[in-house]
């Protein structure tokens, strides 16, 4: 079952970089490659505790808020939010692949998809 669900998120990672690529603001590749990661940036909460951190980081992972900027780009008509709604689409179907799930309030390690610890071992 989990590879099924790693088949999905690819599927998921793939669609939504195609869709990056049809709003791409005219960015070379390398910004994009670039821009893939910042979502990341949502684990800086985790340098206040692991609460905030958990809080934080799932803002910038939850593919329902990233649908939903994509859902409010297109409805502006603005390509700038479509794009920004992609880009973090693909980035947490990426980060699914790689067992990075949503986070727990108790640990990093903790997140909806398991424990990062058992899936390393």
């Amino acid at each position: 079952m989990k590879t099924t669900l790693k088949i999905e998120e690819a599927a998921m990672t793939i669609v939504a970089i195609y869709f990056i690529s049809q709003h791409n603001l005219g960015l070379p590749l390398w910004g994009w490659f670039f821009l893939f990661f910042t979502p990341d940036i949502g684990m800086l909460g985790y340098l206040i505790n692991t609460k905030v951190g958990a809080i934080t980081y799932n803002l910038f992972h939850h593919k329902g808020i990233a649908l939903g900027i994509t859902s409010l780009g297109f409805y502006m008509q603005n390509e700038i939010v479509i794009a920004i709604g992609c880009l973090l689409f693909a980035h947490s179907a990426f980060d699914r692949i790689m067992d990075y799930g949503l986070k727990y309030p108790d640990s990093f390690k903790n997140t909806h998809l398991g424990s990062l610890e058992k899936a390393k071992a």
